[in-house]
């Protein structure tokens, strides 16, 4: 192929073919041809430079000589970094992991609005060149996709996300590189702070827009949650309020995998997740809730290195209902229990559903407004849901346009962290661990508490809708109806397990704000 492209070339110089300079030139290039192929990017063994910001010294400005006086700290700066001139500019960019000092070279890129981005450390599972962990991702992300596709586990989201995933780990694609600016006038603050402004700017890769636009502003979860406001029938829970209890106990999973997570902190060292470990608790924790957009909104705000691996293990365990709950639910409740027979729910009034979004939001902007959001948009879609024929319109466009849009943009959003960098680590394996761990607990805290209820209250529970207290929508409830057909097939208690469902959801959403009122 390469004696191929050269002979064109020496022919087409032949009749006067000149792509830029002389022949000789163009005839260089061709021969490095080969240099730029996508598979060349497996054999690299550190990330790109802008990442690590391990640039070579022929794009790194002059070093200074400190023997003699020094020129002006932008004279030793360019597009890829700066040398330390003084003790203002090394404070402004140490970090726990490392302090920088005068003489020091700090890396990294100018991004779209001027501000100087440092390059990190890129420590991949086992220390394994950074190529091979990207070709190792691939297999990854295409079982992902096959879990999707042949498995129709949670194929609406996961078919994105692995796909984010495979494109996030082609070699050189670029396809979630930063916009970068660069050729602008470089200065720095009192503060040591570095900044270019007048410069051009360099687009990034699609992704990255993506992510920026929708996860960084938290827009697309909160547009995901207008779309399950609008789908979402409160009314079992209105008719039967004391099931909103199963979904508050079924809440305990993520307190569970927070406090598991400040184990690990606490075992493997306080930069065990790269973030500070009450934030990466909190935004891990939320996974035990099985509600994916609620936890890459928290994960997004508190621990955004983290998002990958934590959206994965949401929507994942999500995905897992109906392998996961059915023994937890066996084990902990008897047959007889499981025999119990619920009676049918009463009508719901049409003024009931309507107040009910209003009186839930206007409680949460009195008692948590970081929560309002979140409850916000999850009501919005629900009252246009319910009003009727006059608004029919815009709830048919949040329940299915734009939640399928939204729905695919946040999947390749998430997809895009899933780069070998950010996912092949220690770390990911204990975040997959305390969410499954959480998981499990949160299905057991439901089921435990109707049990508990029972003890107390005359009319009897059937314990299996407490495991539908996680934020599966409506696939929790399923399962537990499908379990108690299992048991009885006259004993149908879908519509009673759908309360403790949508109740899960709600409590999901205000166990973020509050984790986020007390880590932000």
């Amino acid at each position: 192929m390469k004696k191929f492209l050269l002979a064109l070339l020496v022919l087409s110089a032949g009749f006067g073919v000149r792509a830029e300079g002389d022949w000789r030139t163009t005839l260089g290039k061709v021969q490095d041809f080969c240099k730029d192929f996508g598979f060349m990017g497996f054999a690299k063994k550190e990330a790109p430079a802008y990442i690590t910001g391990n640039f070579v010294e022929a794009d790194r400005p002059a070093k200074p000589d400190f023997t003699q006086a020094l020129k002006p700290a932008a004279e030793y700066a360019n597009r890829n970094g700066f040398w330390v001139v003084n003790e203002d500019q090394a404070k402004a960019y140490s970090t726990e992991k490392h302090a920088f000092k005068v003489g020091d070279w700090v890396g990294g890129y100018f991004d779209d609005k001027g501000a100087f981005v440092p390059g990190h450390e890129v420590k991949t599972l086992f220390d394994m060149p950074y190529g091979i962990g990207q070709l190792i991702m691939i297999p990854i992300c295409l079982v992902l996709m096959y879990l999707a596709i042949v498995k129709g586990f949670e194929p609406l989201l996961l078919l994105p996300i692995g796909f984010g995933g495979l494109l996030a780990n082609c070699p050189m694609a670029g396809v979630t590189a930063p916009a970068m600016m660069h050729d602008g006038v470089i200065t720095f603050m009192s503060s040591g702070v570095a900044a270019m402004s007048g410069g051009i700017v360099e687009p990034g890769g699609f992704l990255h827009y993506f992510f920026s636009f929708g996860i960084d502003t938290g827009i697309f979860p909160i547009m995901i949650f207008m779309g399950v406001g609008a789908m979402t029938d409160f009314g079992p829970l209105i008719a039967n309020p004391k099931t909103a209890l199963l979904g508050g106990a079924a809440q305990f999973g993520i307190f569970f995998a927070l406090f598991g997570a400040l184990g690990l902190a606490a075992v493997f060292g306080q930069d065990f997740f790269g973030v500070d470990p009450l934030k990466a608790a909190a935004s891990i924790g939320i996974i035990g809730g099985a509600d994916g957009p609620t936890a890459i909104w928290l994960t997004s705000r508190l621990a955004p290195n983290l998002l990958g691996a934590i959206a994965v293990a949401a929507y994942s365990y999500m995905a897992l209902v109906p392998i996961i709950q059915p023994p937890i639910m066996k084990a902990l409740t008897t047959k007889e229990e499981r025999l119990i027979k619920m009676p049918p729910l009463r009508e719901v009034k049409k003024i009931e559903k309507i107040c009910f979004p209003l009186i839930v939001l206007l409680l949460c902007a009195v008692l948590l407004k970081d929560a309002v959001p979140l409850i916000g948009a999850l009501m919005l879609g629900n009252l246009a849901k319910e009003v009727g024929p006059s608004v029919a319109r815009i709830a048919d466009t949040m329940s299915n346009a734009l939640i399928n849009i939204v729905t695919i943009m946040l999947g390749l959003s998430v997809g895009s962290k899933l780069a070998c960098e950010k996912f092949l680590s220690g770390t990911t394996l204990g975040i997959l661990a305390l969410g499954l761990c959480a998981f499990c607990v949160g299905t057991a805290a439901g089921v435990i508490m109707a049990k508990i209820m029972n003890l107390v209250s005359k009319e009897k529970v059937n314990p299996l809708i407490g495991s539908a207290g996680v934020s599966a929508v409506p696939m929790a409830a399923r399962v537990s109806n499908k379990v108690s057909l299992q048991n009885d097939p006259t004993n149908f208690i879908l519509m009673q397990a759908m309360g403790p469902n949508v109740s899960g959801v709600i409590g999901s959403a205000v166990v973020a704000g509050v984790l986020y009122t007390l880590c932000r």
